[in-house]
């Protein structure tokens, strides 16, 4: 049985992690889907990165088609994110183990802020 640490190090060994300028970029590709993985609570009380697409990490499977939201689904490229990086490494893990290639993680919200990032309310 593996314990949360096991878990976090595995997905950060198989899921690329990028810096907000990269995240930025990338952000202009219209291909490139935003996705926040954090609460319901934690959205409504904090915000949001500008044009992110909320989608709570337990509800990720069920609910998620990332190719309703681009022009290219064969270009598809996914930013996730959450309040510290944790919960993001672990549903870019679950992306990638379903099937889909171009996935990475941004990090944290408050990093995010910190760095000059645009948020919505």
């Amino acid at each position: 049985m593996k314990n949360i640490n096991e878990l976090l190090t595995e997905a950060n060994d198989i899921v690329e992690k990028i810096d907000h300028l990269t995240a930025r970029q990338m952000m202009k590709d219209p291909n490139t889907i935003i996705l926040d993985v954090r609460e319901e609570s934690e959205v409504r009380d904090l915000g949001k990165i500008k044009g992110a697409i909320h989608v709570p990490r337990g509800l990720l499977e069920f609910i998620f088609r990332p190719e309703d939201h681009v022009n290219d689904p064969a270009q598809l490229r996914i930013l996730v994110y959450c309040a510290a990086g944790a919960r993001s490494a672990l549903a870019a893990k679950t992306l990638i183990y379903i099937g889909y290639q171009r996935v990475y993680n941004i990090g944290g919200f408050k990093e995010w802020i910190e760095n000059g990032g645009e948020i919505e309310k």
